[in-house]
């Protein structure tokens, strides 16, 4: 080999080396882990609802499928970009089954899976390692998780800017909130019972994630416990409901509120008897939770004008618009505003 030859040789070499390096990068991710990702990812699958979701108001056009179908009366407020993306299941929460081969087959160059209390990491490693995309962890549990995330996210898609306006409207949504509640005694903050389904006996614990909503809105969620499993929805008992005397109830489930006026135990409830029965706003997304996710910002701000209105007035109408055009793209008219609201 002549040196002139060996020197070609080497330059290729280096010049491959670099382009290498130059479509990967290292990371540190959410869960501490080290890995090698591609330095622009441009196919992802977002493992749980609330990764999706995340990614949904940072780079849609990313994505490449759905963990749950969205219903018909969210596609009005649905960006045009995920609209049509197919389902293709959920590491975890609520969603269809996972399905491996399906999620292969779109061809990801980077999976983002869920980081929270109940996720075990190993697990998702082992069956994810099929797939042949590198996995990274973002921590979404609490909405000061968001806010981080976001910041995360933005840094290895190349969406710093985007990702700082919605990480500093969580900060500062959070900021007035607890600014407006903070010196609120304990034993003065509004009662307030969580019914997550449609017959109002399954509800979170005050110290958990589902219901942290309330919490943030200086609420006092009367089911005094400590989540014990990922899922939650803990039934209990009518009469202890009556026993915990709620001066407000959250819903989720509109079928809950013909119960409620119709069944004469439930007409034993404060909340019930006051006429104080509230529905969690849920197009496109759950407002406080299924799927947990930023969607709090909005949320908390919407019940601590509702639990102290004179401690956190609120245009709820102008809030609304001004979050949907932030965070899920769209511009609703006040007629959708109207239809989101009731």
């Amino acid at each position: 080999m002549t040196f002139r030859f060996a020197c070609l040789l080497f330059a290729l070499a280096l010049a491959c080396s670099r382009a290498l390096a130059a479509e990967t990068r290292e990371i540190v991710d959410m869960a501490g882990r080290k890995l090698v990702i591609p330095a622009h990812p441009a196919r992802i699958y977002g493992a749980a609802p609330p990764v999706t979701l995340t990614l949904y108001a940072l780079a849609p056009e990313l994505l490449i499928g759905l963990n749950v179908p969205f219903r018909g009366d969210e596609r009005p407020l649905l960006r045009n970009e995920a609209a049509e993306l197919p389902v293709i299941g959920s590491q975890a929460g609520m969603g269809r089954e996972l399905n491996l081969e399906e999620v292969a087959s779109r061809r990801p160059d980077l999976v983002i899976a869920w980081l929270g209390h109940f996720m075990e990491i190993d697990k998702a490693e082992r069956s994810f390692a099929r797939i042949g995309a590198p996995v990274v962890f973002l921590k979404l549990e609490t909405l000061d998780d968001y806010s981080k995330a976001f910041v995360f996210l933005g840094e290895i898609l190349g969406r710093e800017q985007k990702a700082s306006e919605l990480a500093r409207y969580i900060d500062d949504a959070l900021a007035r909130v607890r600014a407006a509640t903070a010196s609120i005694p304990p034993e003065q903050r509004i009662r307030v019972y969580y019914a997550e389904t449609a017959d109002g006996l399954a509800t979170d614990c005050d110290k958990g994630f589902h219901a942290e909503a309330i919490a943030l809105a200086a609420g006092d969620n009367v089911y005094h416990c400590t989540q014990s499993t990922h899922f939650g929805q803990d039934r209990i008992g009518l009469e202890q409901i009556v026993a915990l005397r709620p001066q407000i109830i959250v819903a989720q489930n509109k079928g809950f509120g013909d119960i409620a006026k119709t069944n004469s135990q439930w007409r034993n409830v404060e909340a019930v008897k006051q006429g104080r029965i509230v529905f969690v706003p849920h197009a496109p997304f759950n407002w406080i939770d299924r799927p947990p996710s930023y969607m709090r910002a909005l949320g908390v701000q919407w019940l601590a004008n509702l639990f102290y209105p004179k401690r956190y007035p609120l245009d709820l109408v102008a809030e609304t618009k001004s979050f949907y055009r932030l965070f899920l793209g769209v511009d609703p008219s006040d007629a959708d505003v109207a239809r989101i609201l009731e």
